[in-house]
């Protein structure tokens, strides 16, 4: 049976609904996903300023385009050792004037296209600090590709996390870093 000509439009539309397009990037050696259209900009390496007193998933501040931009450190969030090389800045930002932020990541691969569908929950093993963070993972042909809610990563949103809170003896909070 032939296919008429608005059958496989609509078909060719609902395969392009079904991709996603992701900022492949590594912490740790680990291929994370992001999507596409949360990322403003890629900032590239950059020295970040320390910020006393903060958190340890805040990774410091960078100038941007006037402004200073806090940044999220996602080696930290994943409670793994600093990294030994300089560090890639990737700009989030929310649509409507919502917060914008830095994540640090160790270095931003390219733009992958996977299908929504196949996209699979987080497995059992992942410990609450991670599952927290991950929104499933895509089975690739070289390993898992996790992604990440951006929403989850925002430095406001971290602070109100009770998993990534933890009362040291002076009663001030700090990230465990595991």
């Amino acid at each position: 049976m032939k296919k008429g000509r608005n059958s496989e439009t609509q078909d060719s539309l609902m395969e392009e609904n079904d991709l996603e397009s992701l900022c492949s990037l590594f912490a740790d050696g680990e291929c994370f996903g992001i999507d596409t259209r949360k990322i403003g900009e890629v900032l590239g390496e950059r020295e970040l300023e320390r910020v006393p007193m903060a958190p340890a998933f805040i990774g410091g501040v960078v100038p941007y385009r006037g402004e200073v931009l806090t940044t999220v450190d996602f080696r930290a969030l994943l409670g793994r050792g600093a990294a030994s090389q300089p560090k890639c800045v990737l700009v989030l930002e929310e649509g409507d004037g919502g917060e914008r932020f830095g994540l640090v990541v160790d270095a931003v691969g390219g733009v992958v296209t996977v299908s929504r569908g196949s996209l699979e929950g987080n497995p059992s093993t992942l410990e609450a600090r991670n599952e927290w963070l991950f929104d499933g993972a895509y089975k690739m042909p070289d390993g898992l590709l996790i992604r990440l809610d951006p929403q989850r990563l925002r430095p406001s949103r971290l602070a109100e996390a009770e998993v990534f809170r933890q009362t040291n003896g002076g009663g001030h909070e700090s990230v465990d870093r595991g």
